[in-house]
């Protein structure tokens, strides 16, 4: 793991200005990883300490929810949606394929950061299985070429960026 130097000045304030009030341990992770991008345990270990909690109860709740990470995410998310109507589609097929192309696993971050690889249940695009989101964007109708020429469309883009 990476060791970085964390400035905890603006959550400090944060828990400071929060004290007392019901949630605070979640609300602070949230605020925690909107700063930071994750929860690494560095910045676990700083909120047990200022919340007078255990690690354990912690990290507990990090890996309890997925929506807390403790891993950088990549500048842009996808999501594979694994529901129903996608499986049958063939949504592992499209799955495999972005896991291929961009030769990272299923919770993965690719090592230049530019994309990390999630799954989801279902996000509503039925009509357009098996579908992905990338971001706030649904791509759907695909097949394990298509999906490959939108991910590298993306990685062009970026890189004509700098």
């Amino acid at each position: 793991m990476e060791s970085h130097d964390f400035d905890f000045t603006e959550l400090k304030r944060f828990i400071e200005e929060s004290k007392g009030e019901k949630g605070i341990l979640i609300k602070t992770l949230y605020k925690a990883q909107s700063l930071f991008g994750y929860l690494p345990i560095e910045v676990q270990s700083f909120i047990a300490k200022e919340l007078n909690l255990k690690f354990s109860q912690v990290y507990g709740v990090v890996t309890f929810y997925n929506f807390f990470r403790m891993e950088p995410v990549g500048k842009h998310l996808i999501n594979v949606c694994l529901g129903t109507a996608c499986h049958v589609k063939g949504a592992e097929d499209v799955l495999s394929s972005i896991s291929q192309e961009l030769n990272v696993k299923v919770g993965g971050t690719t090592s230049d950061r530019l994309f990390t690889l999630s799954t989801a249940r279902c996000f509503g695009g039925c009509g357009l299985a098996p579908c992905i989101m990338i971001d706030e964007e649904v791509y759907g109708r695909l097949n394990p070429k298509k999906v490959v020429q939108i991910l590298r469309e993306i990685r062009e883009k970026e890189n004509e960026k700098g």
